[in-house]
């Protein structure tokens, strides 16, 4: 199975924070390929840019470290998520969450993530 991770799962689960079993399970099963978007080093980036996540290194560096130890795939931003975003209905304001969202629908994946309004979207959305 293909999962896209919601960033503050990513976080969660590298900080070794509880989450839902369903969710641990899905994370821990080598077999799954489980996806991190750039949109979320983006978002990781600028909150740590002022001052709204502490993290005990650099973002990238972060990011790349927990990326190798979990066996989690890195993906970009593809033309076709932004053709989605473009129409994508306002029930989430929030940039990154809707580009996340759109991440998902393309290739009908299901996106980790404990975030209610994900649920508003045509994409599956796993957490409890």
């Amino acid at each position: 199975m293909i999962l896209l991770l919601g960033t503050h799962v990513f976080l969660w689960w590298v900080n070794g924070e509880p989450i839902p079993s369903r969710a641990a399970k899905l994370l821990s099963a080598r077999e799954h390929d489980i996806l991190f978007s750039a949109a979320s080093a983006w978002e990781m980036t600028i909150k740590a840019s002022i001052g709204k996540l502490a993290l005990p290194e650099p973002v990238v560096g972060f990011v790349q470290k927990n990326l190798a130890l979990n066996g989690f795939r890195w993906i970009g931003i593809e033309p076709a998520a932004l053709s989605v975003l473009q129409d994508l209905k306002f029930h989430h304001r929030d940039p990154f969450d809707r580009l996340l969202i759109s991440q998902a629908i393309v290739p009908g994946c299901p996106l980790l993530s404990a975030d209610p309004l994900f649920s508003s979207y045509p994409v599956e959305c796993i957490w409890q």
